[in-house]
């Protein structure tokens, strides 16, 4: 079980594999959450377009600037 409680469901946009890293952009309803992981966790959860997925954000703290 997970003890992060910002769990979002959303639809893999895209996913960017790089050397180390892989960008993965999320739509969760009307906004877009992007995720950077490691190429190897991209690879294992073998992560597509289209396929339906949980954002889980677990932070202590939202910096905004302007």
């Amino acid at each position: 079980m997970l003890s992060a409680r910002n769990q979002f469901k959303g639809v893999v946009k895209s996913v960017k594999l790089g050397n180390v890293m892989a960008e993965v952009v999320v739509q969760v309803g009307q906004i877009e959450v992007v995720s950077m992981i490691s190429r190897t966790s991209a690879e294992t959860l073998a992560l597509k377009p289209g396929d339906e997925v949980k954002a889980i954000i677990k932070a202590t703290e939202v910096l905004l600037d302007k």
